[in-house]
């Protein structure tokens, strides 16, 4: 089957992987927890987004080169995710933080008037959505590297 020839392909499939394979370790040594949920999770450093976006765009440029319609698709593309990463997302994740906090304030209220009934389900929307841009560039770089280590074993394929 092609697919399973597609270098691009599993250049950002194995960054996206190993990526989150290394949040837990990273935040092991700072935070001394086993966080076995940071494998499924968004945000944390190394951003899985940017090593996907950039090892396929690196691989693509290694296959087609640099002045490739393909590369320069993959380009732009890696380029809009991560300025998204480091934007759009990181910012929702503050108004998450907000909001949580106004949950709180809110609860406290409603115990204190004790007119309220309480919220059983209450639901905690998610703070860590975007990357610093710190995160974004270790991404990337996990990115670029893992394309060049993988192409002599996935490349001629």
């Amino acid at each position: 089957m092609e697919i399973f020839q597609n270098y691009p392909l599993w250049t950002a499939l194995i960054a996206i992987v190993l990526a989150q394979a290394i949040k837990i370790p990273l935040a092991f040594i700072a935070t001394r927890k086993l966080d076995l949920s940071l494998l499924t999770s968004t945000g944390g450093m190394p951003s899985s987004h940017s090593a996907a976006v950039t090892g396929v765009s690196t691989a693509i440029a290694i296959e087609h080169g640099l002045d490739s319609s393909l590369f320069a698709i993959s380009a732009i593309f890696a380029v809009i995710v991560m300025f998204d990463a480091t934007g759009v997302r990181r910012h929702a994740g503050y108004h998450a933080t907000v909001l949580n906090q106004l949950v709180l304030d809110f609860n406290r209220l409603v115990e204190e008037v004790k007119t309220w009934p309480k919220k059983e389900n209450e639901q905690k929307l998610k703070e860590l959505l975007g990357h610093q841009p710190i995160e974004v560039f270790f991404g990337a770089v996990l990115g670029v590297i893992l394309a060049f280590v993988l192409y002599p074993l996935l490349g001629s394929i």
